[in-house]
């Protein structure tokens, strides 16, 4: 599990594979009687475990904020 305190950029990644194909799942929780969203990703059918998270990370409303500038950046369509 992971608590962004930062988002940084970096140079575009130079021949990168594709990543395989995951579910993800949210909910809102609190972190210190903050509010957070966490994302859940699980893992690839083909794992041992199916069906249980693999990565989770939380975002309070600061990091949020930076997300959604970051998304709108990256897909410009995006309102």
């Amino acid at each position: 599990m992971a608590f962004l305190v930062s988002l940084s950029p970096l140079s575009p990644l130079q021949g990168a594979r594709p990543h395989s194909e995951s579910e993800c799942t949210w909910r809102i929780s609190s972190r210190d009687g903050e509010r957070v969203l966490q994302l859940d990703t699980y893992g690839s059918p083909q794992r041992k475990d199916v069906g249980t998270i693999s990565q989770s990370i939380q975002l309070d409303e600061i990091r949020a904020a930076e997300l959604v500038a970051i998304l709108r950046s990256a897909f410009p369509s995006i309102s």
